[in-house]
């Protein structure tokens, strides 16, 4: 085989295997997560040493708005689009929701094509306590899992009772994971789910 004949090959394996990669970067982006909004399930770490990354799913999202209550979610500020929130579903269309302060209503019905989000610290974060419900299709991503820090590696779902009973009652892991399950349930009660 001549010499450019080879040449040639080498470029069209090339052209053919580059978008490959860039697909899977657009549909599965790592994201660097920044702010105080999602502690301490996000950025645990008080002093803002590092940040975590994470994988997000894009593709089951945009292609059919696969995500539901407790999934943490990348979104289009509803107030500025050039703005990414990072936030957690805490109810969908028709559920009613117990709101927190500064919503001006103690409870309210999620409305069509509408979700409400939440951050893990109520106290550091614009989400739908100040900007009411807000309109699933501004919802890009949900988050699969931590890809770094390596100690943080791993899953964000709430601790299942199972992976409890391995801890050592009183760790700093066991003590983590009991917040983590009470937060959960907290979230949950507020939520009364629609009867469909």
């Amino acid at each position: 085989m001549s010499f450019f004949g080879s040449l040639l090959r080498s470029q069209l394996r090339l052209l053919i295997f580059a978008p490959i990669p860039a697909l899977i970067f657009r549909f599965f982006p790592i994201v660097k997560l920044t702010g105080r909004s999602m502690q301490p399930t996000i950025n645990p770490d008080e002093n803002q040493l590092w940040h975590d990354f994470a994988l997000f799913d894009r593709l089951s999202v945009q292609a059919s708005a696969k995500f539901g209550r407790g999934d943490i979610v990348t979104l289009l500020s509803p107030t500025d689009p050039r703005r990414v929130l990072i936030k957690r579903v805490i109810a969908m269309e028709g559920d009613i929701v117990k709101t927190l302060p500064p919503y001006p209503l103690p409870e309210v019905r999620i409305p069509e094509g509408h979700v409400w989000i939440e951050g893990d610290d109520p106290y550091h974060s614009d989400d739908s306590n100040t900007l009411g419900p807000v309109p699933a299709a501004l919802i890009e991503a949900k988050l699969l899992f931590v890809v770094w820090p390596l100690s943080r590696i791993g899953s964000l779902r709430t601790p299942s009772a199972r992976y409890l009973s391995r801890l050592t009652r009183g760790s700093p892991e066991y003590r983590a994971a009991v917040a983590a399950v009470d937060r959960e349930k907290w979230r949950q009660s507020r939520v009364i789910p629609a009867r469909w």
